[in-house]
């Protein structure tokens, strides 16, 4: 009798190489990470302490859970697929143990961007019906993994889902959680990715018989192509664009350039309150951003009327409304 591979090892296929499954190709596929379950942090350095004994995530265990059920409801097999490095083969075989009949590993660095990690991913998971996942990692928990799937296969996406119900032979019926205590149900038709909640379903315990065949099973693991490295995102507050200015008179000696530039002999209104109605207060704002450059066309701008004007003076800085009960005056 032939003996099967030590617990651990995979069949690697070349770039571009379709993975080694059973006949039929299974119609539903599972991704699964490996994720710590229990990291620590060291006390002297504050490093973070990986978990060696890492394995699925509560989602994650739903998604599996929830493929096997699909599978059993059409009649396919289940397709385990990670990305990461070898220690991804714990949770690949923890799907094998639980029913899924093959495994795909992307040989990926467990640091991947998301997009990178989709692109990766697609080769292995085109021709499924039907994409479960969990909501979103430990580590990382962007859950932006199963929405660039989804953009990569160019197929339906019901992310985030709450409960599912697979009822018939028909689409399944997936509702998600929305702002404010408010859900939404969703008809979902195949090919879709969906993404689960922790606590949609609860894996089945697998048998030992499963569990001791899946330390043998075969893991395939497939390159992952080139890829760009991903820009760096920049996060900043938002700042407008500044206005431009005429510059002074380049004939002008160095100093005189400089007294121009700082304004430090130009003369300034002083400001001043106007109390007016809503009409007035709109033109005298108006007018005040049209002296200032702000306003692109300086005519739109409507003309107040002088004789109509509360006062008279310079360009306001500040206008309030008209005091009252409610309106007590600026000082």
């Amino acid at each position: 009798m032939a003996a099967g591979p030590e617990p651990g090892t995979g069949t690697v296929a070349g770039p571009g190489t379709p993975p080694a499954v059973p006949a039929g190709r299974p119609g539903v596929a599972v991704l699964v990470k490996r994720v710590d379950l229990r990291p620590s942090v060291d006390p002297l350095s504050g490093d973070l302490v990986h978990d060696p004994h890492g394995g699925l995530s509560a989602a994650d265990k739903a998604a599996v859970e929830l493929a096997l059920r699909l599978g059993e409801r059409h009649g396919t097999g289940v397709l385990a697929v990670s990305a990461g490095d070898r220690s991804a083969d714990t949770v690949l075989r923890q799907a094998l143990e639980a029913g899924a009949v093959a495994a795909v590993r992307v040989d990926l660095p467990p640091d991947a961007p998301s997009a990178v990690v989709a692109r990766a991913l697609a080769p292995v998971l085109a021709g499924v019906a039907w994409v479960c996942c969990g909501d979103y990692s430990l580590d990382r928990g962007s859950g932006s993994v199963p929405a660039f799937v989804a953009g990569e296969l160019a197929v339906a996406q019901a992310l985030g889902a709450a409960a599912v119900d697979l009822g018939g032979d028909g689409p399944i019926t997936v509702e998600r959680r929305l702002d404010g205590g408010r859900r939404e149900v969703l008809a979902v038709e195949a090919p879709a990715v969906v993404s689960v909640e922790s606590g949609v379903v609860s894996l089945r315990r697998p048998p030992l018989a499963a569990a001791l065949a899946a330390r043998r099973a075969e893991v395939t693991v497939v390159p992952a192509g080139p890829h760009q490295p991903a820009a760096e995102a920049r996060t900043r507050p938002y700042r407008p664009r500044p206005r431009v200015l005429d510059g002074p008179d380049p004939a002008l000696p160095a100093r005189d350039r400089l007294v121009a530039l700082s304004g430090a002999l130009v003369s300034h209104d002083p400001p001043r309150i106007v109390r007016a109605d809503a009409e007035q207060a709109a033109d005298e704002l108006l007018a005040f951003l049209a002296a200032r450059g702000y306003l692109a066309d300086p005519a739109a701008a409507p003309a107040t009327d002088p004789a109509a004007a509360p006062a008279t003076g310079p360009v306001t800085d500040r206008v309030t409304a008209p005091a009252g009960p409610d309106h007590a005056p600026e000082d």
